[in-house]
């Protein structure tokens, strides 16, 4: 409310007040003193009401009345007097209106409206999308290096260093309590020792340990029962406690409780306690052995003393990034075929140092459209041969180094592998479009030498904790559920009712209603936060200005304040055919895969073969036993001695035999 309509009003009461005044000069003296006083007391309660009236709007509606503020024109101005009957200036009151009320209901839209004004987190998840959609259909190579570094948990110079974690505190605390009550029950237990005056000497106990009333040293007689005939547990010779509850009552309600039955009553207050005893002894532990040179035992016990074992010094953790993880790399090279819903890859462990140098190669092959697997056996032949030595075959023997396994018929006939493909490709692309945009930023990669190196122009960060892994976990268990009904929904001939693929997946889509997909992120994050690991992901994705997928840089962080260090993974890829083409690994990847490759030898049939070899010594051992009968029930000595004593010792040396020949397979 502006102080002009204030003015206005005022101007309204004078003008009111000054006809009143007109009317009354014809009433006589005492009338008009009398009339006065009452006027005065209308019109001043009149104002009263008005002053409170006016001073409410102003604080409703957010109003100034000092004089020195200008009025707003860009509101006032939009507004439609009433109290003028001008139709040409109503009619302009009224088009500024609506243009004032069309411009704030396009900033509204602007704010809101992520579809025509995406924000920048919109705009970097949109331009991502599209070119993951693109790059998995089409086919390309990769090239990718991991590398590892461990640090520790906690920065030496952060406020929580020499803080233990939440579970680690409970976990020794915990321990800490059971080693004081185990340490007070072996000294309320010890044996009795007869030249130890700490006893009552006026106590005689016998050879059996009973004194001349009949009791032991814990007050139990013979039976077993106190002087008021309870035994060791608190029940009497009918089974009831000095409350009156029956074993069998106590009996169900432990069985009703479940698990929580044996969680001991801890009660807030001893537990802290016991957290304060259990830091000051440990400070007590720290002096002593400073002072004589000697670690103490752990004050938290055997609990706590494991803990410390697992947990990591920086000084170890110095030392396996200096030894090992700065010599060691995760080489792979791959080829995707969209068309084909074929993977083909080489995977290398390589460790090197200037003393030693050892690799571990796997070329490894996955064909959905086939519902195959091609794999090079020679890392795991010795374990082979250690289990099944008669059926490894040795190098020399091998016609190639590669191995196929295939599906069952009578589960790809049921099921495709292109199906459960197809259905996961689409659920990974569909469940990533559901993120929400505040998990997508630009990326400023000036600066960046990976995105000099591949030659990207911007680049999208994606993170992934524990939530958002959880909530891709479910969107993509229920993008495939549905996938997989339409499918089944589709052939009705090859998935009747009663199907026994068909009722699992209603069964899943059932389940699938009562939970929603933020609900696995939050199981995530719970375990992860009483559990002792934490993990999370980012992801930068690398662009060039057609928006084509270049490369990509994934960090991985793995640990816990029980291990004391968190582990990072470093995995860079790269999709250009040039450092592909460079690489170590790929000759590797031809010989084993390529079109001149060697044909894979037929794992189905090897795993064939030994099954029925193992059918045939078992169905021969059978045999063995029926010859073995017939001929001693068609033997005369058997049909007319009835008197001779079966030996059977030939019997147990040909079942030891058999056994031992089937435990070899």
């Amino acid at each position: 409310m502006s102080s002009h309509h204030t003015s206005h009003c005022q101007r309204k009461y004078e003008q009111q007040e000054h006809s009143s005044q007109t009317h009354d000069a014809h009433c006589t003296g005492d009338d008009v003193s009398v009339n006065t006083v009452k006027l005065q007391r209308k019109w001043s309660s009149v104002a009263g009401g008005a002053l409170l009236l006016g001073s409410a709007s102003m604080l409703l509606i957010g109003c100034q009345s000092h004089p020195s503020v200008a009025p707003a024109t860009d509101v006032s101005g939009a507004l439609i007097d009433f109290d003028q009957a001008n139709t040409a200036k109503t009619q302009a009151q009224g088009r500024a209106f609506n243009a004032h009320l069309a411009a704030q209901s396009q900033h509204y839209e602007q704010l809101f409206d992520q579809g025509q004004y995406p924000s920048i987190e919109n705009q970097a998840k949109t331009r991502l999308l599209t070119a993951i959609r693109q790059h998995l259909a089409t086919e390309h190579v990769a090239v990718a290096q991991a590398n590892y570094q461990a640090v520790p948990f906690i920065h030496p110079d952060s406020i929580d260093a020499g803080s233990s974690s939440l579970l680690r505190t409970i976990i020794e605390t915990y321990a800490y309590q059971k080693t004081i009550s185990d340490d007070y029950d072996r000294e309320y237990d010890r044996e009795y020792d007869p030249n130890d005056d700490s006893y009552d000497e006026y106590d005689e106990y016998d050879s059996d340990g009973f004194n001349q009333e009949g009791y032991d040293r814990e007050g139990f007689d013979w039976y077993g029962y106190d002087e008021e005939g309870y035994d060791y547990d608190g029940y009497d010779e009918y089974g009831y406690d000095r409350d009156g509850n029956s074993l069998e009552d106590d009996y169900r309600s432990e069985v009703g409780s479940g698990v929580f039955s044996k969680i001991p009553d801890v009660k807030p207050k001893n537990l802290l306690k016991n957290y304060e005893a259990m830091q000051l002894a440990k400070q007590k532990g720290e002096i002593s052995s400073a002072e004589n040179k000697i670690p103490p035992s752990s004050a938290s016990g055997i609990a706590g003393q494991l803990l410390s074992m697992i947990h990591r010094t920086p000084e170890q953790i110095a030392a396996s990034n200096a030894y090992h993880y700065q010599n060691l790399t995760f080489n792979s090279v791959s080829r995707y075929k969209p068309q084909q819903r074929q993977l083909q890859s080489v995977y290398s462990y390589d460790y090197v140092t200037p003393t030693i140098s050892s690799s571990v190669q796997i070329p490894l092959a996955f064909d959905f459209a086939n519902s195959s697997l091609t794999v090079d056996p020679s890392v795991i032949m010795p374990i082979v041969a250690l289990a099944n030595p008669e059926h490894t075959p040795l190098p020399t023997e091998m016609t190639a180094h590669t191995v196929d396994f295939g599906l069952p018929e009578s589960i790809t006939s049921q099921l495709p592998s292109a199906v459960i493909y197809d259905a996961m490709i689409a659920a990974i692309q569909d469940s990533m479009a559901e993120l929400a945009p505040e998990h997508f930023s630009a990326v400023d990669i000036q600066g960046d030498s990976f995105a000099s190196e591949v030659g990207a122009t911007r680049a999208v960060k994606v993170y992934f904790g524990s939530q958002q892994s959880g909530e891709m976990i479910g969107k993509v268990l229920k993008y495939m559920t549905t996938s997989l009904q339409d499918y089944v929904d589709a052939n009705p001939k090859k998935y009747p009712n009663g199907a026994m693929l068909k009722t699992a997946l209603a069964k899943l889509q059932l389940y699938n209603k009562g939970y929603q997909s933020a609900d696995v992120g939050a199981l995530l994050q719970l375990i992860e936060a009483i559990g002792p690991i934490n993990f999370n992901q980012t992801n930068d994705y690398y662009l060039d200005s057609s928006d084509r997928l270049l490369a990509k840089q994934q960090r991985i962080n793995i640990g816990g304040d029980l291990m004391g260090s968190t582990t990072t993974v470093l995995n860079q890829v790269r999709y250009d055919a040039a450092s592909f083409n460079k690489h170590g690994l790929t000759p590797l990847l031809a010989e084993s895969f390529g079109a001149h490759a060697a044909p894979a030898i037929d794992g189905n049939a090897w795993l064939a073969t030994q099954r029925a070899q193992k059918e045939r010594l078992r169905a021969a051992r059978y045999a063995r036993y029926d010859y073995d009968y017939n001929d001693e029930y068609n033997d005369d000595s058997y049909t007319n001695d009835y008197d001779t004593q079966y030996d059977i010792t030939d019997a147990e040396d040909d079942l030891e035999y058999d056994v031992a020949e089937e435990n070899k397979f």
